[in-house]
């Protein structure tokens, strides 16, 4: 499985998707070899309520993320079995909602994973100076799949054009401060001449 999945891709909107990979479901796979154990009933049941409890526990969330061009915004949902099944499913989806306009860059972040080694997720980055990781938990392949998401948002919302627009424009404003600075200074040896 990949970092995450295209659903849809029109001009306007970019839906990208994730579930849980296959580490996530072999845990409930030791399920199945405890039931055939010679114990009895009771410790049977005990061994699956507890192989359940950390297969659940350790399962990674479904998570979607929309980029609608349309309603200028990014909507970041995600929702974890383990926390539904806990709160009797009053909990367990979360969702967040950003300004498309707001988001000037997207890059991989580097992220070590307790006991697995380094993880890879993509970040978004804000102008109001924050950034937002786009999954909640990191790929634990290498960082190919995540930067080749990262290319398809980049071209998708044409964030490299929008970067050059800007450099662009700061250029510009420092070019009128300048020559306002200078035109300060010109005016106020002109001043004391007088």
């Amino acid at each position: 499985m990949g970092y995450m999945s295209v659903e849809e891709h029109t001009p306007s909107l970019l839906r990208l998707r994730r579930s849980p990979g296959v580490r996530s479901w072999s845990l409930l796979g030791f399920l199945t070899g405890l039931c055939g154990s010679t114990d009895g009933l009771f410790w049977k049941s005990f061994y699956v309520a507890g192989c359940l409890f950390v297969a659940l526990q350790n399962m990674e969330d479904w998570e979607e993320a929309a980029f609608d061009k349309d309603k200028n915004q990014i909507e970041l949902k995600s929702s974890s079995l383990y926390t539904l099944v806990l709160t009797l499913w009053k909990k367990g989806h979360e969702r967040v909602v950003l300004d498309l306009r707001q988001l000037c860059d997207v890059c991989v972040q580097e992220e070590t994973v307790r006991y697995l080694g380094k993880g890879y997720l993509l970040m978004l980055k804000l102008e109001a100076g924050f950034s937002y990781p786009l999954t909640q938990s990191a790929t634990l392949a290498g960082p190919g799949d995540v930067e080749a998401v990262g290319v398809l948002l980049k071209s998708f919302l044409k964030l490299e054009e929008l970067q050059r627009h800007r450099q662009q424009d700061y250029d510009d404003e420092e070019e009128e401060e300048e020559e306002d600075s200078v035109n300060l200074t010109d005016s106020d040896d002109e001043a004391e001449q007088l």
